[in-house]
């Protein structure tokens, strides 16, 4: 049978092995010994996952809306690369949607302006050129969309 470490112990597990500390906290929450946890180490290990999550769809959201841009607008490099960039077009959109939940879609959709910024500063950068939309031309669901691509120009 496994010892579970006190609450004291368990901090101190913390800054010596995460994962370890991760597994002791299941099991004292699976037992329901609630006043066995580390909570300070709890709280700041779940916030830190809802950042990791938000990062992450954020993160491939960025690389559709870049991948897109680069399709659309990019016509010197079209034909060498559009069936790269579709590739990876639908290989974010397959990664985004697997982790996708309501929440994490509501903060994409209150984002996606400054997401969008962020990618179009990106293209801009790596084209060299400056011809493509200001404001976001796509809409979350087309962004979503595992079918959804733009007609070329």
């Amino acid at each position: 049978m496994v010892q579970i470490p006190s609450q004291s112990n368990l901090k101190k597990l913390y800054e010596i092995d995460d994962y370890l500390w991760i597994e002791k906290t299941i099991k004292l929450l699976q037992e329901k010994k609630f006043n066995e946890l580390d909570i300070e180490n709890l709280i700041e290990e779940l916030e830190d996952l809802g950042r990791e999550r938000k990062n992450k769809v954020e993160s491939l959201l960025r690389q559709i809306i870049v991948h897109l841009l680069l399709l659309e607008y990019w016509s010197k490099e079209y034909q060498y690369n559009s069936a790269h960039w579709k590739a990876e077009i639908t290989e974010f959109r397959f990664q985004i949607n697997g982790i996708l939940t309501k929440n994490l879609q509501n903060f994409l959709a209150n984002r996606l302006e400054l997401i969008y910024q962020n990618s179009l500063k990106y293209t801009k950068r790596k084209t060299e050129l400056n011809t493509f939309p200001q404001k976001c031309p796509y809409s979350l669901e087309q962004l979503l969309d595992e079918d959804w691509f733009p007609t070329k120009l």
